[in-house]
């Protein structure tokens, strides 16, 4: 039986966070994006130098999933405007996927985002991303469609929403 908790992050996270992302990107992604892709946004989104500046100057909260004390997860998620947050990432690895984990992290994400002050709860999805199916489940419904240049490259996403009560 998983024993999860939460622990927000700090910049002495930065190697957890790259390590769970290691792991979880190929199992995400793989199927949908070239490797070429994969390679490209891992290093722009997920270097260290990356990571410092999500934390810093873009205020990114981040928060640290725990199974019995052990890493397995992260998300991250910032202020947008009034009473409005985005969440930016939510990763648990492939191995504790199906647990409640994901569940427990994203109730984590609400709780943070209701506790400053915030109603809204926005994302982006790729639009062949099973996660799709688990936000829906976990209230968000699609609000629109964005495609983003990044690099060579295009983020073709749903963009999904939750009110928080």
């Amino acid at each position: 039986m998983p024993s999860f908790s939460i622990k927000p992050a700090t910049t002495a996270d930065i190697p957890t966070i790259i390590a769970i992302q290691e792991q979880t990107w190929e199992a995400t992604y793989s199927e949908i994006l070239t490797r070429e892709q994969i390679d490209y946004m891992f290093e722009k989104i997920y270097s260290p130098e990356s990571l410092e500046r999500q934390f810093t100057v873009e205020q990114h909260s981040f928060l640290i999933l725990l199974n019995d004390g052990k890493p397995e997860g992260f998300a991250s998620a910032s202020e947008e405007g009034r009473e409005k947050f985005k969440l930016h990432k939510i990763y648990v690895l492939p191995s504790t996927q199906g647990t409640g984990a994901g569940k427990y992290l994203l109730a984590a994400v609400e709780n943070y985002v209701k506790s400053a002050g915030g109603k809204k709860l926005g994302l982006n999805v790729n639009r062949y991303n099973k996660a799709k199916g688990f936000y829906e489940k976990m209230g968000f419904a699609v609000t629109g469609q964005e495609d983003i240049p990044i690099g060579p490259y295009w983020m073709n996403d749903y963009v999904l929403e939750k009110e928080l009560n």
